[in-house]
């Protein structure tokens, strides 16, 4: 064997050096690939996908960066989620991140392999998402939260608040499977309160504006705007339709902040920042059944006093004392 000499010596080891560096690049610079699949439109949803982002930043990760997020949006056509979650998973995408019922069972019906992290969902055992809070099973885990009980909660403040109401209209999607165990709560609560409820469908932004001017022909006095993705996306129109045809109106903490009158609920923006320390952890190794389900412990109250004073309504002083938030 011969010799190697000193040139060829030092032209071995810088090339060893370098591919060391190379492949510690290649390992600090890893893009993890994550699918977002939306209910509603990325202008809509503005916010969610800015606390979602800020959330990852909390944890390491900028897009485009270190992680790539291909987003697939449903723009309110539940019908379209299947196909959308599909093409996610056929991308092989680490995660896959979604929210509301209608996301969750798409992606849980699209793949049993690739981890999914819900934001947001009305009661995810009672919606069949998950086996249990504790011990989600599966690939699935995220933050959900009793919205059947605070849909009922909001009938209750109608009562309290306005003591004459008694015809009460509730704003739903009957394309989101998680309306059935919201309106079933409600309608044990207006019997127990002697309150008449109806249901009026809401499906798109094209049905919003018939759907109110069939409330006011049917002489309800209030409406219930619930949790459904799609209208948490277009806030603003609704509580705008709400104060148009003077309907005193109760819904999510973000409702009230865009107009409505009273507000009742967790902040649902910062779950969805919360949502990134799930995938956090999933790119680090942890399997989602590991990771219990989570839930908001914090409940607000807001009332609207600018939308009182425009509706010609005088909420007592007491009950503006125990509100959480109230919007002058």
């Amino acid at each position: 064997m011969g010799c190697i000499s000193r040139r060829r010596f030092v032209q071995i080891g810088a090339t060893l050096i370098t591919a060391a560096r190379v492949a510690e690049a290649q390992q600090t610079s890893k893009v993890a690939r994550i699918g977002f699949l939306g209910l509603a439109s990325a202008s809509s949803s503005a916010k969610h996908l800015s606390a979602l982002r800020t959330g990852l930043r909390d944890v390491g990760y900028v897009e485009g960066k270190n992680i790539v997020i291909d987003y697939r949006w449903a723009e309110g056509r539940y019908d379209r989620l299947a196909d959308f979650a599909g093409e996610l998973v056929r991308l092989k995408v680490a995660v896959l991140v979604t929210h509301g019922t209608p996301g969750a069972l798409a992606a849980k019906h699209a793949t049993t392999t690739i981890p999914i992290v819900v934001a947001t969902s009305a009661d995810a055992v009672a919606s069949g998402i998950v086996e249990s809070l504790a011990r989600p099973g599966g690939n699935i885990t995220g933050l959900t939260f009793f919205i059947p009980e605070l849909n009922a909660k909001r009938l209750e403040m109608f009562k309290e608040q306005l003591l004459s109401v008694s015809r009460i209209a509730v704003l739903v999607n009957p394309d989101n499977p998680a309306m059935v165990p919201i309106t079933q709560a409600m309608e044990l609560t207006a019997r127990s309160l002697k309150m008449a409820l109806q249901q009026f469908p809401g499906r798109g932004v094209n049905e919003f504006e018939p759907a109110f001017s069939a409330m006011t022909k049917n002489r309800v006095e209030a409406v219930v705007v619930t949790e459904d993705p799609f209208f948490q996306a277009n806030v603003d129109l609704l509580a705008g339709l709400a104060l148009q045809k003077r309907l005193p109106s109760a819904g999510f903490r973000e409702f009230a902040e865009a107009g409505g009158l009273f507000g009742y609920g967790a902040e649902i923006v910062g779950l969805f920042r919360r949502a990134a320390y799930f995938v956090d952890k999933i790119l680090k190794g942890v399997p989602p059944a590991d990771l219990p389900i989570e839930r908001p412990t914090k409940f607000e109250t807001i009332i609207n006093v600018k939308t009182a004073k425009t509706l010609g309504l005088t909420i007592p002083k007491s009950l503006l004392l125990r509100a959480d938030q109230v919007i002058e």
